[in-house]
């Protein structure tokens, strides 16, 4: 019936269950009216909440606070994180508009590789350093393995999850590039060809100091503004200044 048991609308009724509601009726309402799933079915797939032992509720319950606890704490620890990065404030903002990157994600990159990646001369050096290239293992001009070397672990995390999410970009370069991958190298190798072409814009735009352009073809404008409004919002809540630039005077090609 939902997505996620994460979402608004099932924590909500998650919460009630675990106070002790029974009513399928009352606890359908508590979701969302945007919810894809209407509110017949709902009752109908809350329906067995008056047989739930007190126990069990009990044990929800436990978890439920367990989770908020967690989510308090990374909240907490976030703030922090984003007061110790805020003199590379324009360093986290730059690499946060990045298709699948978020706050959270630049941030981690930053701590990683320096706000400027001054340690790097040339995007193949940290591409390398990740393990998002392909390997060279040869004897006698005879290539044996292209695997990729083991690199950085912390890294090749983050660009892999940022990889994943940046292919579903509509319209993105990352979505187009996959897309001209997947069906010869299939999806794992696909995705961490996508990785290393993020490698490579990251070392652009924190090296040279410039903002991210899509080159691709956004098919949904509307989706892009609130991608952006988003981000715009969780950047703020970390403390960082944001300022809508229309008309950047430097950019990244992707």
């Amino acid at each position: 019936m939902v997505s996620t048991l994460q979402g608004v609308s099932c924590r909500r009724i998650l919460k009630a269950l675990s106070k002790g509601e029974t009513d399928p009726a009352r606890l359908a309402q508590l979701a969302d009216p945007g919810l894809r799933t209407g509110e017949a079915e709902l009752r109908d797939a809350l329906s067995g909440a008056a047989n739930l032992e007190p126990c069990l509720r009990a044990m929800l319950d436990v978890f439920l606070t367990r989770i908020e606890s967690a989510e308090q704490n990374i909240e907490k620890l976030d703030k922090l994180i984003a007061e110790r990065l805020k003199a590379h404030n324009d360093a986290v903002v730059r690499l946060a508009g990045i298709p699948g990157l978020g706050a959270n994600s630049a941030q981690q990159i930053v701590a990683e590789l320096g706000p400027e990646a001054a340690t790097f001369d040339s995007p193949a050096e940290p591409a390398s350093w990740i393990g998002v290239c392909p390997g060279r293992e040869e004897s006698a001009e005879v290539s044996r393995s292209s695997r990729s070397p083991k690199g950085s672990r912390p890294m090749r995390r983050i660009l892999n999850q940022a990889a994943q999410a940046a292919v579903k970009a509509k319209g993105s370069v990352f979505e187009a590039h996959y897309r001209r991958l997947v069906g010869r190298l299939g999806h794992n190798k696909a995705i961490w060809a996508v990785a290393h072409k993020m490698a490579i814009i990251v070392w652009k735009v924190l090296h040279d100091r410039v903002r991210y352009d899509e080159k691709g073809i956004r098919a949904n404008p509307a989706a892009a503004r609130k991608r952006a409004s988003r981000l715009v919002g969780k950047l703020r809540q970390l403390g960082y200044p944001v300022q809508i630039l229309l008309a950047p005077t430097a950019q990244a090609t992707a």
